[in-house]
C-alpha cells in the first residue's frame, strides 16, 4: 500500500473506532481522501506534505470539472478533520486547510414540498392502506411515508429502526444517528396510528417470511429494507420528492409553523446549529410570499417597484 493508502486507512480506522463512525460516512471521507492524493500525485506531491496553495487548487479543480459548492464544501470539511488528525498526532507542522474559505454551499438551499403536496401524498397512502383488503406492503409504506415526514430521519436512521425502538403509548422513537448518537424523536398521532397498524396487520406476515425478527420495516421476503428501496417507494408516490426532501420538508413546516431552531435542531440531530439555520431563510422565503400575496400594501409596494 502506498504512503497515501496507509495514512488513509490508519484515519479510517481512527474514525471508526474513536468517532464512531458508520460504515457508509467512513466511505464517503475514504473517497475524497483518495480523490485528493489523485490530485496530489498529479502535482508530485502527498497527503502530508500538502500545502495550502495545493488544498485552494485542488477546490479550484473541482469547481472546473463542474463540482456542486455543496459538494466542494464537504470535501473540505472531510480534509480540514484529517488534517486535524494528523497535526494532532503531530505528523504535520502545519495545517494546510487553515483560512481557506468554504465554498458557499450555503447558498444553495435545500428543496421541500408544498405542505398541500405532502398531504396529498399522505392522504393517497392512507386511502390504500385503509381499505377492507389492503395488503400487508400498503400498510409498511403509509407506516414508512408518515414516519419520515413525522420525523425527518434520513433514510439510515429509518431502515436502521428496530421493533424494540418504538414507544408508540408514549408516541416516540429511538434514532440512532450519525456516529450512532441516540436521540429520542416523537411520532405524531398519524405515525404512531399507521405504525400500530403495520404491527399488527401487516408486519406479522413480513416477518414469518425472513429471519430480521428485529427490525421494524420488512421487504416481502422478510428482510431489512435497504435505503435504495426507501427512495423507490418515495419516488413512486408520482411525486417529485425524495427522502431526503420529506425531511427537510419536515423541518421547515415546523418552522413556518413556529417551531423554534434548537427543538428543529434536536428532531433531526443536527451536531451543530448552523445546519439547521437554513430553514429560517426557507420560512422567510415562504413568509415573504405570502406577504406579498395577502397584504394590501405589499400589493401596491410591488407594483411601483415594477
Amino acid at each position: 500500500m502506498s504512503l497515501n493508502g496507509d495514512l488513509v486507512g490508519e484515519y479510517l480506522a481512527y474514525l471508526r473506532v474513536e468517532k464512531g463512525l458508520r460504515p457508509l460516512s467512513c466511505e464517503a471521507y475514504q473517497r475524497d481522501l483518495l480523490q485528493f492524493a489523485e490530485f496530489l500525485e498529479s502535482e508530485n506531491s502527498t497527503l502530508s506534505a500538502a500545502t495550502q496553495a495545493q488544498v485552494a487548487g485542488f477546490l479550484a479543480h473541482l469547481n472546473t470539472h463542474g463540482v456542486e459548492s455543496r459538494s466542494a464544501a464537504r470535501k473540505l470539511s472531510c480534509l480540514r478533520g484529517f488534517y486535524r488528525w494528523l497535526l494532532m498526532d503531530k505528523r504535520i507542522q502545519r495545517d494546510p486547510t487553515l483560512n481557506l474559505d468554504s465554498p458557499s454551499a450555503w447558498k444553495v438551499l435545500p428543496k421541500s414540498l408544498a405542505q398541500s403536496e405532502v398531504t396529498e401524498m399522505l392522504d393517497h397512502s392512507a386511502l390504500a392502506a385503509d381499505h377492507p383488503q389492503a395488503d400487508a406492503l400498503a400498510l409498511r409504506d403509509r407506516a414508512i411515508l408518515e414516519l419520515l415526514y413525522a420525523s425527518g430521519l434520513r433514510v439510515s436512521e429509518l431502515t436502521g429502526l428496530n421493533v424494540a425502538d418504538l414507544s408508540l403509548e408514549a408516541g416516540r422513537v429511538l434514532v440512532r444517528g450519525k456516529g450512532d448518537k441516540e436521540r429520542i424523536v416523537p411520532l405524531g398521532r398519524a405515525a404512531s396510528d399507521a405504525i400500530e397498524k403495520y404491527l399488527a396487520k401487516g408486519r406479522p406476515s413480513l416477518q414469518s417470511k425472513g429471519r430480521a425478527a428485529g427490525k421494524l420495516f420488512l421487504s416481502t421476503r422478510g428482510e431489512p429494507l435497504t435505503r435504495q428501496w426507501i427512495w423507490h417507494l418515495v419516488k413512486s408516490t408520482g411525486t417529485h420528492a425524495s427522502p431526503h426532501m420529506l425531511r427537510h420538508s419536515c423541518a421547515t413546516h415546523m418552522v413556518e409553523h413556529g417551531a423554534d431552531l434548537r427543538t428543529v435542531q434536536t428532531l433531526l440531530g443536527h451536531a451543530d446549529i448552523a445546519t439547521t439555520q437554513v430553514y429560517t431563510h426557507l420560512a422567510l422565503g415562504r413568509l415573504k410570499a405570502v406577504h406579498r400575496q395577502h397584504h394590501p400594501r405589499a400589493t401596491r409596494i410591488a407594483e411601483t417597484d415594477k
